[in-house]
């Protein structure tokens, strides 16, 4: 079952049960998920999204949820961050595992001796490389911190 059927069908299950919270972030993730479809769309013809896409999808929804909390909580707003939160682990299930930090620094090891970087300039190369194989499974800007550590200490 790809991952788009399961989030429609938790969707469906939602609206039946009648969790609000969780029909609402579905909604919205479906929303998205229209977006993206009719975005892609060629000559008029319906697509359906890949997981690798419904992924992307995901992560956007998780990352505007992300900056969304950490501006509620400067705003003092802590009604609204409890909100965030919830909705950002409903969007959570549905994204691959996270990569920890040691696998990360393991990938961009990888990264580095593939394209023979040696130097904070070769960073692009490297990202290049590195960021089709953790889409989704790491933040950017975690990674581009360690991508950064790693050239700068060689």
């Amino acid at each position: 079952m790809s991952l788009q059927k399961k989030i429609l069908d938790d969707l469906t299950g939602a609206m039946k049960s009648r969790d609000e919270a969780l029909t609402r972030v579905l909604r919205s993730i479906k929303a998205s998920l229209l977006e993206k479809e009719i975005s892609i769309r060629t000559g008029g013809k319906s697509a359906s999204l890949s997981d690798e896409q419904t992924i992307e999808v995901l992560v956007k929804a998780a990352k505007q949820r992300k900056d969304s909390l950490s501006q509620f909580r400067d705003a003092g707003r802590h009604d609204l961050a409890d909100i965030e939160e919830a909705e950002l682990a409903i969007i959570e299930r549905y994204l691959p595992k996270p990569l920890t930090e040691q696998e990360i620094r393991q990938l961009v090891d990888e990264a580095v001796g593939k394209t023979g970087a040696t130097s904070p300039q070769d960073m692009g190369k490297v990202m290049g490389v590195l960021m089709p194989q953790i889409k989704g499974k790491a933040d950017g800007a975690l990674v581009s911190k360690i991508v950064r550590e790693t050239l700068g200490a060689q």
